[in-house]
């Protein structure tokens, strides 16, 4: 499907809002000055995210510093009622002032939002003037039943697939790279995560796995073509499972992958091993313990698993706009709160690893990519579509930048297995 044929497809992160240019200031004499409460209130904004080197500007062009050094940023505001907005409920309407234009930010973005992360971090502080998620700061979620999944997922994931391949690797892999050498390409990055996460799960050809939420279906393919596995992958994007099953067709592996339209709590059969990147973050921490029983159902006496998941090391607070305009029913886990995972089943965890700057610089190579084709997707969706998921990506880097999300790897096994590897040095002694 091409770009231009999704305009009347796609799931906008908003209502249809006509795009907007940087308005022209009108003359000072006609401009109304911002008050002194509007002063104090910039004020206590920045006070309540630990004053950072930013600043407040309004309309007319008054500028409230947040410390004593030279700002590195600065939110511009363009009119009184956006400043009140933005100050009643940054969380929600922070992201859409920046994604109608209402609100800019002059200085690098990603800076900005790394800038107020670090500063409320240093001084505890629970405030906000831009959405908590976008510092890695997330709790509710909208509800993952069957139906509402599925949902969710049709929000994010079905947005086309000429959207995503704007600016993922070429094999399409949504999920956080390994960068074991800084140089190198994304896709290589991603390869040789495909490749780190299939050692970790010590393979033998003729083995069978599951994969549960199989994106576009690079693992699977790498699974079957490279490991002599046989796979089943379920997945409830229909845009993607599509994508997989015509590269399994057209790689010849359709015999040894099978890609399967339907909800992680209906997978069926038993497998040597399970694998999941990136899904657990729709699964929703009420569904864990079901998510557990699935584990348990599919998996055989010696069985082994690997979930990959974002998560952050304690809970947070709700982001109304990132989970009503990007990613409905996300919600990054706690490691304890992924226990609920393992504990039901009686699965042992054997190793979990931190991979946080790895997926820092996933999102960097992908924000470079979005930005170099953002006139293609402004065609295709509407420049506030671009300038939301700008803010989305930007928000992204700044949160696995300074700590606000993890990027867990968590691999377990049947308690009481035995046949597993002694040591780490399988996972790392061929390189990436």
């Amino acid at each position: 499907m091409s770009l231009a044929t999704l305009k009347s497809r796609v799931s906008r992160p908003s209502p249809p809002t006509a795009s907007r240019s940087p308005r022209s200031n009108p003359p000072p004499s006609m401009v109304r000055r911002a008050s002194v409460l509007e002063r104090l209130v910039a004020r206590r904004m920045l006070h309540s995210i630990g004053s950072p080197r930013a600043a407040i500007v309004f309309w007319d062009g008054v500028e409230i510093a947040g410390g004593a050094a030279a700002p590195l940023a600065r939110v511009r505001f363009r009119d009184r009622a956006t400043f009140w907005k933005v100050a009643l409920d940054p969380n929600y309407q922070f992201g859409e002032a920046y994604a109608d234009a209402r609100l800019e930010v002059e200085g690098d973005l990603v800076e900005f939002l790394e800038t107020i992360n670090r500063s409320r971090a240093a001084a505890g502080r629970s405030g906000s003037l831009v959405p908590a998620a976008l510092l890695g700061r997330v709790h509710r979620a909208a509800a993952n039943t069957t139906r509402g999944a599925r949902r969710n997922i049709h929000h994010h994931y079905d947005l086309g697939n000429d959207f995503y391949r704007l600016w993922l690797d070429d094999d399409m892999v949504y999920s956080g790279a390994y960068f074991s050498r800084p140089s190198m390409t994304l896709e290589e990055a991603q390869r040789a995560k495909l490749n780190h996460v299939c050692r970790k799960l010590w393979l033998r050809p003729g083995e069978t796995v599951v994969e549960i939420g199989g994106g576009w279906g690079a693992l699977s393919l790498l699974l079957a073509r490279d490991y002599g596995v046989v796979v089943k992958s379920f997945n409830i994007s229909r845009e993607q499972v599509e994508y997989a099953r015509r590269r399994a067709k057209n790689e010849g592996l359709a015999g040894r992958v099978e890609f399967i339209e339907d909800d992680y709590r209906n997978a069926a059969g038993r497998f040597d091993a399970l694998v999941s990147l990136g899904m657990l973050e729709h699964v929703g921490k009420k569904h864990y313990r079901e998510f557990g029983r699935m584990a348990d159902r599919c998996l055989n006496a010696a069985g082994r698993g690997l979930i990959q998941s974002i998560g952050q090391d304690r809970p947070g607070v709700t982001s109304s706009w990132i989970e009503r305009r990007i990613f409905p029913g996300a919600y990054p886990p706690t490691l304890r709160e992924m226990t609920d995972i393992f504990e039901t089943p009686g699965f042992s965890v054997l190793d979990v690893e931190n991979l946080r700057p790895h997926y820092a610089e996933t999102l960097r190579r992908w924000l470079g990519r979005f930005e170099a084709s953002a006139d293609r997707a402004a065609e295709a969706f509407g420049e506030r579509f671009v300038r939301a998921w700008r803010l989305y990506l930007s928000g992204s880097i700044a949160a696995f930048s300074t700590g606000g999300l993890q990027l867990f790897q968590v691999v377990f096994a049947r308690s009481g297995a035995n046949d597993v590897p002694r040591t780490r040095r399988a996972v790392y002694e061929f390189g990436s």
